[in-house]
């Protein structure tokens, strides 16, 4: 457990205390932009892959914090569904709180949030933290789920010193929790333009989520209720 928690840890760091902060301008001013986001990537990546293979390990021991009601998990995957229907258009599209992106315009999924990846992925860490009720579980998916509520905070403060003219519309037309622009008729719901190309891929990436969650995760994506009604049994 304490290489899970070293993990998370050096994960939320690299992100919060370096991206988006101070050290970074300083980071790129010495090596400059073009080196500094390949490294930053790698990086990233090497704590990732050091954070789940520390949580498999962690998960062969683990402690059991409680049991999640069995209505929680009879939701995995209609929640888990809509996490994806944010995230994967979210990743699809540009964004105008994203550098280097300022053309891109606010529609399709950036109506129901400016965030959608972030978003998803928070829905995903959340839904995981309440369901599996374990120590490790709360490790691994608390660390997802702070650093997607923080790094929207984070996008938008970097968004704002960029673009200061554009800003104050962006924040006007979108929100950060997903359809409260909308709710406060600060923009619209548009069937076909959320509903593009965009959420076909979400739904086969879905599909195929669904089919190999077991084979990869060793854990049926539905609950044993969802199975009695899908074996008729």
């Amino acid at each position: 457990m304490i290489n899970l928690t070293a993990a998370a840890a050096s994960f939320l760091g690299i992100h919060l205390l370096v991206s988006g902060t101070a050290l970074r301008d300083i980071i790129t001013a010495r090596i400059g932009e073009k080196r500094y986001v390949p490294m930053f990537a790698l990086a990233s990546l090497a704590v990732l892959i050091w954070m789940c293979i520390a949580y498999n390990g962690a998960s062969k021991a683990n402690t059991v914090l409680f049991v999640p009601p069995d209505v929680v998990k009879s939701l995995g995957v209609v929640v888990i569904a809509a996490a994806f229907a944010l995230a994967v258009p979210g990743v699809l599209r540009g964004n105008p709180t994203s550098a280097g992106q300022d053309a891109a315009r606010i529609d399709g999924i950036l109506r129901v949030t400016r965030h959608p990846f972030l978003m998803g992925t928070a829905l995903w860490a959340a839904f995981h933290l309440v369901a599996m009720g374990t120590l490790a579980a709360t490790i691994f998916f608390a660390t997802f789920l702070i650093l997607a509520v923080f790094g929207t905070h984070a996008i938008d403060r970097k968004a704002e010193h960029r673009r200061p003219s554009a800003w104050p519309q962006i924040a006007a037309e979108t929100s950060v929790i997903p359809f409260a622009a909308i709710t406060e008729k600060r923009n619209r719901f548009l069937t076909p333009e959320i509903g593009d190309w965009r959420m076909t891929v979400a739904v086969v990436v879905f599909g195929l989520f669904l089919t190999f969650h077991q084979t990869l995760f060793s854990a049926a994506p539905f609950p044993a209720q969802w199975l009695a009604l899908l074996t008729g049994h």
